[in-house]
């Protein structure tokens, strides 16, 4: 039977056969090549990682510092604020503060209990509880009422919230702008708007819109607000079924 492969070429000395050196086929050889180019590469390759990790780019006649990519700086929110807008006795001798925060501390019973307040329509304590959550600004006003009789007994109630929603940069929309009637015609929907606006402002957000009845236009442009400035019109898309 004939070999499988070609036997390699010989010489003989003394009789005895003695192979001569096969070089390898050229596919093997491309192949090795192939292999101690790639390992070559690689090995630059690696070289100017190692140098750029470490800060440096080295060229043939001086070594120059790379500075290394500086990561995004964090933009710090600012801290919440609370001020007692209010301070008064009342006729049983108590002392009721109202209290206005940035802070968000919401009450989603509390919250449904002043919109049933305010006559509005019931929605799901789960999207208030997103709504809240996905605001930008959560804003509120409490009354807290400190016993003249009892040491330390309070009653913590919330009487008006606002919200915003926004883009962290430019834009700031109002939503949810609401005060307990009985607390209603002093000054405190004005107080609680305008501490809005302000903190909006300190976070550097001044195009501030908000969407109002006809019957609270006036109480919004006493504020500064304008009814379509500049003839800019809002548009609306609303489901058809």
């Amino acid at each position: 039977m004939p070999p499988a492969f070609a036997a390699a070429p010989s010489s003989s000395i003394c009789g005895v056969r003695i192979p001569t050196a096969v070089s390898a086929p050229r596919f093997l050889r491309n192949r090795v090549a192939a292999k101690t180019r790639s390992t070559s590469a690689w090995s630059l390759k690696a070289g100017l990682w190692d140098s750029l990790r470490s800060g440096f780019l080295k060229s043939n006649n001086s070594t120059e510092t790379v500075e290394p990519p500086q990561a995004p700086l964090e933009v710090e929110e600012p801290l919440p604020v609370e001020i007692v807008l209010l301070e008064r006795t009342l006729l049983d001798g108590s002392t009721e503060q109202i209290l206005f925060s940035s802070a968000g501390d919401v009450d989603l019973y509390d919250l449904q209990a002043l919109c049933d307040k305010v006559g509005w329509p019931r929605r799901p304590l789960s999207k208030i509880a997103a709504s809240l959550r996905n605001s930008y600004l959560v804003a509120t006003l409490h009354s807290i009422i400190r016993s003249s009789e009892t040491e330390g007994e309070e009653k913590k109630q919330l009487i008006g919230m606002a919200r915003a929603t926004s883009d962290h940069a430019f834009n700031a929309t109002i939503w949810d702008v609401l005060v307990d009637p009985s607390y209603q015609g002093q000054g405190l929907g004005k107080a609680l708007m305008e501490k809005v606006i302000r903190t909006l402002l300190q976070r550097d957000i001044n195009n501030i819109t908000l969407f109002a009845d006809n019957k609270v236009i006036d109480f919004y442009k006493n504020l500064g607000f304008e009814v379509d400035p500049q003839g800019i019109k809002g548009m609306f898309w609303y489901p058809r079924f």
